[in-house]
């Protein structure tokens, strides 16, 4: 029987950290053979007839390759190929790698502060995030990184070039960086630091209440509680708008517990995988931290895994109304399989669900209502979803993307887009923020019911899905 540890929810690598794909279990050591997971459809002369292969490959580059490479390094690069290529998440971690990786998931960790992902061979910014040296260097979303240091990203694994940000504190790095719309490479030399993850912002307008979760750590759901009580206590709060735009993921157990502090009950999220033990269910306990008060969900595309399943949860569950654009599309579970003392793998192992039974995978979540922060239709270097990524999963429900019902009543004559003389967005601006904007009106109206205060109408039923109790 395989032991879960943990469970780690993201879309991409942090600064150069390794966030370790959407939903990632920590367990332990399954790597020998074992007749209850042996595919019948491959035999064991096949096995043996590849594993010569590969012995022979590896002596032969030992014996005749330019320079002399030790069997450690070979390895290792068999091991970044063969996992790179199953899908865009499974992937090897070394010694470094890995325990860098649990020190981010505690919210502390060196670099720059931004999360990356592979993008066409090179990095796509996901997000700078707020207060660290990438946000104050003016890194935006969507940026593409094309050289550390005046070496090409070009030919790296994910782990090698995500390797090249990482330095001691106080270490300087050189960036050229690729803008949309922006002619020109834009150069940025950033001093690496600790970067501590705050992973939640709170702050009161009139009688709302604006919470955004950056990030799910291990001081998510104590830090928003925290706030929420702060927020509470400072006067009366009619409604909330929770900000998942650019929140690329983090701890499993932090987004089923943040979904939980909004919701009296059912279920929060599921998994399915190839073997039952990968199969399992989380429900919300009785108890809603704010008493069925109206709630407005932000996310775009920049939402991902973890917060897809918070915004999911509370849509299926008819606890808030979600609004923004399409989100990232981030559904698969990653396994965590240390290594003993060398480092440890990244496998895909089961995708997850929503509550009806809804695989985000590849197709990601609609808002309830759409609204986008610009105008323009701007062209963009990089994958904006996980369905533009390559070897990408498939989602088992075929069009996800259907929209789920028509356009609530809070939202019914909306605008989609800003005006044309709307200010550009700046985000230490929330007067310019459009979304935020929209989405307080949204609120507003559930607020004095002027369009109904109820999120949606009954729920329609629920496929059937197989699931085990967790």
């Amino acid at each position: 029987m395989t032991r879960r540890t943990g469970l780690l929810v993201a879309t991409s690598f942090v600064a150069g950290l390794v966030a370790a794909g959407p939903v990632a279990r920590v367990a332990a050591s399954r790597l020998l053979p074992n007749a209850a997971y042996a595919d019948p459809a491959i035999s064991s002369d096949d096995k043996t007839r590849a594993l010569t292969l590969f012995g022979e490959v590896l002596e032969r580059v030992q014996a005749d390759y330019v320079d002399s490479i030790s069997t450690s390094a070979l390895i290792h690069h068999a091991l970044n190929g063969m996992l790179s290529g199953l899908d865009p998440h499974s992937g090897y971690m070394d010694q470094k790698q890995w325990h860098e990786m649990q020190l981010e998931t505690r919210g502390h960790f060196g670099g720059l502060g931004m999360t990356v992902t592979a993008a066409g061979g090179l990095l796509k910014v996901v997000s700078p995030i707020d207060g660290t040296p990438a946000a104050r260097a003016g890194i935006k979303p969507g940026d593409l990184i094309v050289s550390v240091d005046g070496k090409t990203l070009e030919g790296l694994t994910l782990e090698e070039a995500v390797d090249k940000l990482r330095g001691a504190p106080n270490s300087q790095v050189s960036l050229i960086i690729k803008r949309t719309n922006v002619d020109k490479p834009i150069q940025l030399t950033l001093t690496r630091e600790i970067v501590h993850m705050e992973a939640v912002k709170a702050r009161r307008d009139g009688d709302i209440g604006y919470i955004r979760l950056t990030v799910f750590n291990d001081e998510t759901d104590r830090d928003l509680r925290t706030d929420l009580a702060n927020l509470r206590q400072a006067g009366k709060i009619s409604g909330l708008v929770i900000d998942l735009r650019n929140n690329p993921g983090g701890l499993l157990d932090q987004a089923v517990a943040v979904a939980d502090d909004f919701l009296d009950g059912g279920e929060i999220v599921s998994t399915r995988g190839r073997h039952n033990e990968d199969n399992h269910a989380w429900y919300a306990r009785a108890g809603d931290l704010v008493n069925g008060m109206p709630i407005v969900v932000l996310i775009n595309n920049g939402s991902a895994s973890a917060s897809e399943i918070v915004a999911g949860a509370l849509q299926d569950n008819h606890r808030a109304l979600l609004v923004g654009t399409r989100s990232f599309g981030k559904g698969s579970v990653q396994t965590l399989y240390p290594l003993h003392d060398d480092g440890a793998i990244r496998l895909t192992t089961a995708r997850y669900y929503t509550p009806d039974g809804r695989s985000i995978q590849g197709a990601g979540i609609l808002p309830d209502i759409l609204v986008r922060q610009s105008d323009l239709a701007e062209p963009s270097f990089a994958p904006e979803h996980e369905s533009d990524l390559n070897n990408v999963l498939g989602n088992p429900n075929g069009d996800a993307n259907t929209p789920r019902r028509p356009t609530p009543p809070p939202g019914a004559g909306l605008a989609d887009k800003p005006p044309q003389n709307w200010p550009k967005y700046d985000a230490t601006k929330p007067e310019t923020d459009f979304q935020l904007r929209q989405a307080e009106t949204v609120l507003q109206r559930m607020i004095t019911g002027a369009a109904h205060s109820a999120p949606t109408g009954q729920k329609g039923p629920r496929p059937a899905v197989p699931r085990q109790p967790a």
